[in-house]
């Protein structure tokens, strides 16, 4: 079992899906949650409320990812709130299917903005209140769109394999400092992502994994969790795929 007793942890767009899942299983590991959300506070509040119920601490935190000045408030707010903040989960992105050749400027902008800008944002914030006290776990989620490619998502598979570089220049950066930066890339999780796959797409998809089911977000929440144990304290820099051996 994973202890993060007296850890505290931020988690990034974890009012539902995998964020939601990772935030759930920090807390049962014993850490305080930041359950971070842009719009949805009533979803928020009930991760929070579920975490409480558990015997766990838990806070609601609101901030755009992409606005730093918000993003600084917001690590304020949970360091002044939790005592301390030192697990950092990127988790926020969005989805906005459409091909490349007919994709909006403003549409790449957002997607690459919430999820590559925001993390780079929130792990700049966050490493402050890490290196006070030597020791930090940031966990970027990526995805194997960002490995692979995948059909129209050219800005998601963009920011998502920019967050491998990210990953990787921050975990040299900040390894002196007791941190460790790593990846987690999921392949295809059951979230609200998710729910609007046609059958003929989910079928196509289902035949590529060699598990033949798709993902849930415990599958990698467990992963985060681990990661941000001390039980990984010698690994940085990696990014590790969660897909049921889609990508292998």
């Amino acid at each position: 079992m994973v202890d993060l007793t007296d850890r505290v942890a931020l988690v990034t767009g974890a009012s539902r899906g995998i964020g939601r899942g990772v935030a759930l299983a920090l807390a049962e590991a014993g850490a305080a949650v930041a359950v971070n959300y842009r719009e949805r506070a009533d979803a928020a509040e009930a991760v929070c409320s579920e975490i409480a119920a558990a015997g766990g601490q838990a806070i609601a935190v609101q901030a755009d990812v992409t606005d730093a000045d918000a993003v600084a408030a917001m690590v304020k707010q949970v360091v002044a709130e939790l005592g301390g903040l030192g697990i950092l989960v990127n988790n926020a992105g969005i989805i906005a299917d459409a091909y490349l050749t007919f994709m909006k400027p403003e549409a790449w902008r957002e997607v690459v903005d919430v999820s590559l800008t925001g993390a780079f944002l929130c792990t700049k914030a966050a490493v402050r209140p890490m290196m006070k006290g030597r020791w930090g776990r940031i966990v970027n989620m990526s995805s194997d769109a960002g490995l692979m490619g995948d059909l129209m998502r050219a800005h998601y598979s963009a920011a998502k394999a920019g967050l491998l570089g990210l990953t990787k220049a921050a975990a040299r950066e900040l390894a002196g400092q007791g941190i460790t930066v790593n990846a987690v890339a999921p392949g295809i999780i059951e979230t609200d992502m998710t729910a609007d796959m046609d059958d003929k797409r989910a079928e196509a998809m289902m035949s590529m994994i060699p598990l033949r089911r798709f993902g849930v977000p415990e599958d990698v929440a467990g992963l985060v969790v681990w990661l941000c144990s001390d039980a990984a304290a010698y690994i940085t820099g990696q990014t590790i795929s969660v897909d049921g051996g889609l990508r292998m």
